[in-house]
């Protein structure tokens, strides 16, 4: 389907109903062992283990499908499925590092990634260096003759800088450095990195692909050069995903253009409202033409996704509590991408050391779900009445103890999942 258009491709790629009596859904092979006819099938096997299910964690034409219709999304040559978004970002940077190797990795990067470069990679010889997501070009200036990654995030799912994937991406393949991107915000749908010099889209499929909060799912969308590598560190590493989940993946591939768009529609609206709301200093998404990245999104991305932050003006943490903790519709939770609305207070400067975020006020992250829109605003609204009740009694933050500034609190950097 070369010419079709993405919600076309959605709906049939990675499906064979014929292969399966009719039945319009890929069936879900439950499978650890796989038996050969003979000896001589055996080896052949043996002799091409990339591209051939010659054991269930090697692959299943359950999970084949879901990767088949993925890359085919996405404009890659192949995919592979890991059993969370965490797994597939690790597995992606272990197929191209070694000891002795140096990497570079945007300071925007979803907190577990930044964990696992800084505490795992490092610790077996590879040198981690973080960089400017607003670089662009300027990586060159970055990149050693060792340099073997560039990592990008873009936006960064915390404070959504948006990166000049182009710029960068030309800077690292002219320098051999292979091109690293986490898309999960974008999805398939919305930007394809194949378009723009990247050789690993990376995809936290748990949240948007998958999009009901039921099934933990990584996926990663390579290029040509760069599929057998990762397909080589995920069988050396045992990554793989659990068949259930990845049948859960196909299922809410399917709706993904409908849902998506829906997700779009409400975060523009609740970013435009909260945006007017005195208590807030700024409104963090880059749909929006007043945001920092609206240009490099205009130009790149075909949509935004459900997923925003809000840079509030200094108030106590029970000034942030009376207006969340209420609350009906949002809940406050990690990850999301699913049917329902998410809250969650988030601390960037914790997870910086190239860049500063120095607002003084708290910055809280929402995920606009599928809800009635008016609905969504009326259960704000009368969050933002008690935040104000709870400021006209008062009680200013003290130092280190409005929410915005507990990452500066001494102990332990707080949640591992921001």
């Amino acid at each position: 389907m070369t010419d079709a258009r993405p919600e076309t491709i959605l709906t049939h790629a990675g499906t064979a109903p014929f292969d399966h009596h009719g039945i319009v859904n890929p069936p879900v092979y439950h499978a650890s062992t796989v038996l050969f006819p003979s000896v001589a099938a055996l080896e052949a096997a043996d002799a091409t283990p990339f591209e051939t299910i010659n054991y269930g964690r090697m692959g299943t034409p359950t999970s084949q499908a879901l990767e088949q219709a993925v890359a085919e999304l996405e404009g890659g040559f192949r995919a592979v499925t890991a059993a969370s978004g965490l797994a597939a970002i690790a597995t992606a940077l272990t197929a191209f590092t070694k000891a002795g190797d140096h990497i570079l990795v945007t300071d925007s990067a979803y907190g577990p990634t930044r964990r696992f470069c800084s505490e795992v990679l490092a610790r077996f010889g590879v040198a981690v260096e973080y960089y400017d997501p607003l670089i662009g070009a300027g990586i060159a200036a970055l990149i050693r003759p060792e340099t073997r990654v560039v990592y990008l995030e873009s936006p960064g799912s915390l404070t959504f800088e948006v990166q000049d994937v182009p710029a960068i991406a030309a800077a690292a393949r002219a320098a051999g450095a292979v091109v690293l991107m986490d898309n999960t915000w974008a999805t398939p749908l919305y930007f394809r990195p194949f378009d723009h010099g990247v050789d690993v889209s990376i995809h936290a499929a748990t949240k948007y692909i998958v999009g009901h909060s039921d099934a933990m799912l990584g996926l990663m969308v390579c290029t040509e050069a760069a599929w057998e590598p990762v397909k080589r560190a995920a069988v050396r590493f045992g990554t793989c995903a659990g068949p259930d989940d990845v049948y859960l993946g196909l299922r809410g591939l399917r709706t993904l253009a409908v849902r998506l768009r829906r997700h779009g529609q409400a975060a523009l609206a609740l970013a435009d409202w909260f945006s007017v709301q005195p208590e807030v200093e700024r409104v963090l998404y880059p749909a929006r033409p007043e945001d920092p990245g609206h240009g490099l999104w205009r130009r790149d991305f075909g949509g935004a996704s459900g997923l925003f932050a809000v840079q509030f003006r200094p108030c106590s943490r029970r000034a942030v509590a009376a207006l969340l903790d209420p609350l009906d519709l949002f809940g406050i939770g990690y990850s999301w991408g699913g049917f329902e609305s998410l809250v969650l207070p988030v601390h960037p400067r914790r997870h910086r050391s190239a860049t500063r975020w120095d607002a003084p006020g708290p910055l809280i992250r929402f995920h606009a779900g599928l809800e009635d829109i008016d609905d969504l605003i009326a259960d704000l609204d009368r969050g933002f009445g008690r935040l104000r009740a709870a400021l006209d009694e008062g009680e200013e933050p003290k130092e280190n103890e409005s929410v915005g500034a507990a990452h500066t609190r001494k102990g332990p950097v707080g949640p591992l999942n921001p």
